[in-house]
């Protein structure tokens, strides 16, 4: 009795902590500036965003956006986590959040 109970608490435990990890949340990657922005996104593609245009995407939770903050053939950087809690279809401005992100990491 108390083996199937510690089991059912397993299962129960993988499935929440795989939920968690799988919530795939729908996206709109907008590029304001005049410029291209080459990002990596690791296991779903590396996106070029053309100047003055908007990119769909669905990514899950945890994954990892990168930039490169002195062109496409240098040393990439984190631009952001994706939040769990971010709302389904939120617009994000990417020439924005790199500005602010160099920023951060004192890159002119």
């Amino acid at each position: 009795m108390k083996k199937n109970g510690i089991l059912i608490l397993l299962f129960v435990m993988l499935v929440s902590i795989s939920q968690v990890h799988s919530q795939n949340i729908p996206m709109k990657f907008h590029n304001g500036s005049f410029k291209f922005i080459y990002l990596s996104i690791p296991g779903v593609m590396n996106p070029n965003l053309v100047p003055k245009s908007n990119s769909g995407l669905s990514l899950d939770a945890g994954q990892v956006v990168y930039f490169f903050p002195k062109g496409k053939n240098e040393k990439k950087e984190v631009l952001f986590v994706v939040k769990s809690n971010w709302k389904r279809d939120t617009i994000l401005e990417i020439d924005e959040i790199i500005r602010k992100r160099k920023k951060e990491l004192k890159i002119n």
